[in-house]
């Protein structure tokens, strides 16, 4: 029987054509259902947001100026305080006996200044008469002067133990909340080098401090320029409209470790939504922006090399595209670069996706083309 000599060469060259050609598998892949969107434009606030601070507008640890035992604790620990209020008594009378005894010196000294004044009136008179001495006049006149000075020296020690005596009712330097009672009635308190008595907060208004990079300085100085610039607090778990403030400081100069510039803006805080110590995502708007490409934020993915979208090609398949991209709110992303207005983007099912598959959009997204930045 004779062989084909050709045979193995066709069954070769079939067989290397066929390595060339998509594989079967991939054309007869199912289409992957997705929900897709149209890329648009779009005005939209130009805003920044950054992890911020809640920081009190002032606080105050409140120490003792004078020494003693506390006999009185009149306030509550998270009371609300004016300026001037009674925090502590320290026990008054040491400082008032010194008090007396001040002005018991002074009224002797007085006494005796006054003598030796009338003295040296009758010195001197004596002296123009011949009848005394030039040194029994200078005498006299040295004592009235020694005198003035000893009174001069009993008024100031009258007021200090006056002031003493104040200072033993130690009353809050500004109106604030109080925070934790440091030291209780019955201990012993020693005079300004002693610990705290308790910490005073003034949280209204309040501050929301947050630090944004360098890049963004010259846009927000920019935007101050022409306006007040406002910022909102969202807080984890609120579902209230967010509370809004002010920008009122930029720092002096940028942190040249983070390259960062600290901001922070004043909040009107009467219900007391924001406390000291809370993290708040802060959220500076600039202005508005115009006619930029927007697409939902759902979109934008994060990958090793950066932010992408699965872009839907006509026939179908996708392809997997980088971008530069901003969140703006919590529903739409702005897209400075990679993506026209008119191109479709796949904004849900993108875990099943690979470069060149097929897909089966269901729909467009929901509120995909009204998307509302």
């Amino acid at each position: 029987m004779k062989r084909r000599a050709g045979l193995p060469l066709l069954l070769l060259a079939s067989a290397a054509a066929g390595c060339t050609r998509p594989s079967a598998a991939a054309h007869g892949a199912p289409a992957v259902p997705v929900t897709t969107s149209e890329v648009r434009l779009a005005d939209v606030p130009d805003r920044i947001e950054a992890v911020a601070t809640v920081e009190p507008l002032e606080t105050v640890s409140v120490k003792a100026q004078a020494g003693g035992q506390i006999v009185r604790v009149p306030f509550k620990e998270g009371q609300q305080v004016r300026a001037g209020d009674l925090l502590f008594q320290i026990d008054p009378r040491p400082y008032r006996a010194a008090l007396a005894q001040a002005q018991a010196n002074l009224a002797r000294d007085q006494a005796q200044a006054n003598k030796a004044a009338d003295d040296a009136r009758r010195a001197d008179e004596l002296f123009k008469q011949g009848v005394v001495s030039k040194d029994q006049h200078d005498q006299a006149f040295s004592i009235a002067q020694s005198q003035q000075a000893a009174v001069a020296a009993d008024t100031a020690a009258v007021e200090n133990a006056r002031l003493n005596l104040d200072y033993a009712d130690v009353r809050a330097p500004i109106g604030g909340r109080t925070g934790s009672v440091l030291v209780h009635e019955g201990n012993v308190v020693k005079a300004v080098d002693g610990s705290p008595l308790v910490v005073i907060n003034r949280i209204d208004p309040i501050y929301v401090s947050f630090a944004v990079p360098e890049k963004r300085l010259g846009a927000i100085r920019a935007a101050q320029s022409r306006q007040s610039l406002s910022v909102e607090a969202l807080a984890a778990g609120e579902t209230a409209a967010p509370p809004s403030g002010r920008l009122s400081f930029v720092d002096n100069q940028v942190d040249t470790l983070s390259g960062t510039i600290r901001l922070k803006a004043t909040f009107p805080n009467a219900d007391g939504r924001l406390w000291p110590g809370q993290f708040v995502t802060a959220r500076l708007t600039l202005g508005t922006r115009t006619g930029v490409v927007v697409v939902p934020a759902a979109a934008v993915q994060a990958g090793q090399q950066g932010s992408y979208v699965f872009v839907m090609k006509p026939d179908r398949t996708v392809e997997q595209r980088p971008v530069v991209a901003q969140i703006s709110g919590a529903a739409v992303a702005v897209i400075d670069q990679g993506l026209r207005a008119g191109e479709t983007v796949v904004v849900d099912g993108q875990m099943n996706l690979t470069a060149g598959a097929r897909v089966q959009p269901r729909a467009e997204a929901a509120g995909g083309e009204r998307a509302r930045p």
